[in-house]
């Protein structure tokens, strides 16, 4: 009885062995699991849906222009939201509002089969938009968290992009097959599954937020407000320009607002006790210089795509079908690039490789600027530059934004990543169709161009091309010189990061 009494209390005196964070990518696989299908539905999203939108026009009697809502309310209060949900996020916990967040997803993409107007479909997107800006800067920032190696967040960022990426490319393939049989409203059904395989994956594999975790400072609704303001009119802005064109006075009163709620938000922020945003984070050399990279890339990614797909259609006259055909050396680039991340971060450093990255996105757009109206050749090594740069800059500048920021600042963190990429996508369209709106006069849709239409078509993408080029240099250049600033290492080894 008393070596029995004896054994127990021994293994009471024992030390107990604490679960600390995984040492692999194989012990997080649950996690990573339900984090790459967060990122799946992201991806897949939009681009599925957008093979739909003459079916949905068809069926639910929906103009070009209510259709382009059916898209953009999405993008709209996906974008607008981030900022502020990332912040809440760091308050009450980023597991549970990720959780939440998929089960909207799971119920809002539900709804679709019930759906019989345009209206009601709208709101089924804008629900979607909610429910996207609830998960997805969430799921950087815990896998960001869930490793303490930066090898060993690199790795698993890197795979949840790739699956990401695989479904943005596959998407509108799947979605033209998936049609031939079935109603459209299966494109959005299939949220429910990837939803339920995230929720499953997260609930199991990540733990619950401790209450030491949280961000315990109050909210600041007011730069909530004003910040969702800001970042809704940036992103209204760009498809006002496309659509309504530069003459109209509706994108400049747009943009102007836009300016107006940034400053405000800017001015709220500074003189707040518990800012939404801590202006002063943003000045850490990581944060801006990973900040400064995502536009960069953003905007090439954007205005590349733009640009190339009107080139390849309507300058060539490639079909659709044959046009996909062209982008391919930016999807195989995409999605085949992740393998190449690892071996150069070891071999230059997560800084280099931010660098390099965003070398390759500037480089990519001045071949295209200079080159591209030569030859499909020099369209595709740009389309393979810019989409290499992408592919990097990606995974690396998230990557040291969240090196940059206190443990409990990630999820804000990952929004503001988010935004940027978000606001500078629109920028980078609305640039390349506003050069383009003022240059090139007639029906751009024509079968037939006359001779001056191409000269001014060629002229109006070497304008756009170089003009792109030279924001997106602009933008690396600085974040170039905010990498190199003294405090950007001390910044990445400092307490609590």
């Amino acid at each position: 009885m008393n070596v029995r009494r004896e054994g127990t209390a021994a293994k009471a005196a024992a030390p107990t062995k604490t679960s600390g964070p995984p040492a692999s990518l194989r012990e997080a696989g649950a996690a990573l699991a339900g984090l790459s299908a967060v990122f799946l539905f992201e991806m897949l999203d939009n681009s599925i849906l957008n093979v739909a939108l003459p079916t949905i026009g068809r069926e639910l009697s929906a103009s070009a222009t209510v259709l382009q809502w059916v898209t953009g309310v999405y993008a709209v209060v996906f974008g607008g939201l981030m900022l502020a949900l990332g912040a809440l996020a760091d308050r009450v916990g980023r597991r549970k509002v990720m959780l939440v967040g998929l089960v909207l997803l799971g119920a809002a993409s539900l709804a679709t089969a019930f759906v019989t107007t345009a209206e009601q479909l709208i709101a089924v997107r804008a629900a979607m938009g909610v429910a996207a800006a609830m998960t997805t800067p969430g799921s950087l920032a815990l896998a960001f968290r869930l490793f303490d190696e930066d090898g060993l967040r690199v790795r698993a960022t890197t795979l949840i992009s790739t699956v990401g990426l695989a479904g943005l490319a596959i998407g509108p393939t799947a979605g033209g097959l998936v049609l031939a049989f079935a109603p459209w409203q299966v494109l959005l059904l299939v949220n429910v599954p990837v939803a339920a395989l995230a929720f499953i994956g997260i609930r199991r594999g990540i733990p619950a937020d401790q209450a030491s975790g949280p961000h315990r400072a109050p909210t600041d609704r007011a730069g909530a407000l004003l910040g969702t303001a800001a970042i809704v009119l940036a992103l209204l802005a760009p498809t006002l320009f496309v659509d309504a064109g530069a003459a109209s006075p509706l994108p400049w009163l747009a943009a102007a607002t836009a300016v107006v709620a940034a400053v405000l938000f800017v001015a709220r922020e500074r003189t707040a006790r518990h800012p939404l945003l801590d202006l002063a984070l943003l000045a850490r050399p990581l944060v801006s210089s990973g900040l400064a990279f995502k536009a960069a890339a953003s905007l090439a990614t954007a205005g590349l795509g733009y640009l190339v797909t009107l080139q390849l259609q309507l300058d060539w006259g490639w079909t659709p079908a044959h046009a996909a055909l062209g982008m391919l050396p930016q999807v195989v680039v995409l999605i085949a690039g992740g393998a190449l991340i690892g071996p150069l971060i070891t071999r230059v450093g997560l800084d280099g490789a931010a660098r390099l990255g965003a070398a390759a996105v500037v480089c990519g757009l001045a071949v295209y600027g200079l080159l591209g109206r030569f030859g499909y050749g020099w369209v595709a090594l740009a389309l393979a530059l810019v989409a290499a740069g992408m592919r990097v800059v990606g995974v690396v500048a998230g990557t040291n934004v969240m090196r940059g920021l206190p443990a409990d600042r990630t999820t804000v963190g990952a929004a503001l990543v988010d935004t940027v990429g978000e606001v500078t996508t629109g920028i980078g369209i609305a640039v390349s169709g506003t050069v383009l709106a003022k240059l090139l006069t007639g029906d751009i849709a024509t079968a037939t161009w006359s001779t001056q239409q191409t000269a001014r078509f060629h002229e109006a993408v070497t304008r756009a091309g170089l003009t792109l080029t030279v924001l997106a240099a602009a933008l690396v250049g600085w974040g170039i010189s905010r990498a190199r600033r003294p405090g950007a290492a001390r910044t990445a080894s400092s307490p609590g990061h």
